[in-house]
């Protein structure tokens, strides 16, 4: 109870409103920013003199230099301060974007789609922080819906404004993207002590130590899990699409839309679930449905099937990720900021792997492409069945909520 009033003074104190919904917008501005290219690729191709799976490797360039990134970037954060650290990261991320749309080889854009990523990482889990820190606990599942609804919001809209920019010149998009990153620089989240008494005084060694506790690795693994076959999912349904019901690019990408506006519906009623019923229980529920829908999509037998499967993985999906977020954030009163930026650096390696693995198996057969996929959702849900306590807070009298 002390700790929810003092955060919500303390938000009171920053001026919550803006703070909230420039966080909300942060959350929005990472997704759409990373997947934005993928309408594009012909068109940036063309203008580069290369070809499309030369650009397409773009994408590596950017979830791989965000995850290794994603290992340190909180607990830098945490020393440096948030509002430092995210007001950098957003200028960063204009420039690099700025970048990518001036870009004159295909080398550049490499660059700028590396340091994109590169300032994701300092962005993405600190704003999941903030929130941490600047809503009651009993709120903070609605909190953490809400920013995923945005995120989802930032996945769905990114292929139809990206090839809507496209049209006109993709260039339009990047400058855009831009403009807002600017914008958001301008109001970073406020600098907060950790919620939780005595985590202020720890030292920068104290605070490493605290992410060795079993709740975070339990959150990692489930990142992992959970995201290889969210990322799996998307890239069969899309396969399928093409390869069953000869759905074109546009075709394809409406179905596979689905996903994100399924994520932006229900985010919010998903994140007050795991507030009145706790996070293994909804987690539980999300997991088992996110692996029950993946392998029973590969014997859908129209469109308006995929489209179905599409949305239920869609509202899995974002509903695995608040679970994950909400355990990672709570996992180490410490190191907040550390915990999220660790467990999100897991869960876009999950999604780097999830091509590796599923594209080859689904060569195969639809139906072992899907039920390989599957499997990590389903051991997503395994990390949730035992109970585990959170660690202690050093010199604190802080305690997190047991799963």
């Amino acid at each position: 109870m002390d700790r929810s009033v003092g955060a919500c003074g303390a938000a009171v104190a920053h001026g919550p409103r803006t703070r909230l919904w420039a966080l909300n917008l942060g959350g929005f501005l990472g997704p759409f920013g990373g997947q934005v290219v993928v309408p594009m690729l012909p068109e940036v191709a063309g203008a580069l003199g290369t070809t499309v799976p030369a650009v397409a490797w773009s994408w590596s360039a950017y979830t791989f230099a965000m995850a290794a990134l994603l290992l340190v970037s909180g607990t830098i954060s945490a020393r440096w301060g948030r509002a430092r650290t995210v007001r950098t990261a957003f200028l960063v991320y204009a420039v690099a974007t700025l970048l990518c749309g001036i870009a004159p080889t295909i080398g550049w854009f490499y660059a700028g789609r590396v340091l994109q990523g590169a300032s994701n990482a300092f962005t993405t889990p600190i704003l999941v922080a903030a929130l941490y820190a600047a809503v009651p606990r009993e709120r903070l599942g609605g909190a953490l819906g809400r920013f995923g609804s945005l995120q989802a919001a930032g996945m769905a809209f990114a292929p139809l404004l990206g090839g809507i920019a496209a049209v006109v010149d993709y260039r339009l998009a990047f400058v855009a993207i831009a403009i807002a990153s600017l914008l958001l620089a301008l109001v970073p989240p406020a600098d907060a002590p950790p919620p939780e008494p005595g985590a202020a005084h720890l030292s920068q060694a104290e605070r490493w130590r605290s992410l060795l506790n079993g709740r975070l690795a339990r959150a990692c693994g489930a990142a992992f899990a959970f995201n290889f076959s969210a990322a799996g999912v998307i890239l069969l349904i899309a396969l399928l699409g093409g390869d069953r019901f000869g759905l074109g690019p546009s075709g394809r990408g409406v179905v596979v839309a689905a996903l994100g506006v399924a994520g932006l519906l229900t985010a919010p009623q998903l994140g007050h679930l795991v507030d009145r019923f706790g996070v293994r229980r909804v987690g539980l529920v999300a997991f088992v449905l996110l692996a029950s829908v993946t392998l029973v999509t590969g014997l859908a037998e129209t469109v308006w099937g995929l489209v179905v499967a599409a949305l239920l993985a869609g509202a899995a999906t974002t509903g695995s990720r608040i679970v994950v977020n909400n355990l990672a954030v709570t996992s180490t009163p410490a190191n907040p900021d550390g915990a999220t930026s660790m467990s999100m650096s897991w869960m876009f390696l999950g999604s780097a792997v999830a091509p590796l693995l599923c594209i080859p198996a689904y060569g195969a057969g639809a139906m072992i492409g899907f039920a390989v996929t599957a499997i990590g959702a389903a051991l997503a849900a395994v990390f949730l069945l035992p109970r585990l306590t959170a660690p202690a807070v050093p010199e604190a009298a802080g305690v997190v909520d047991p799963l």
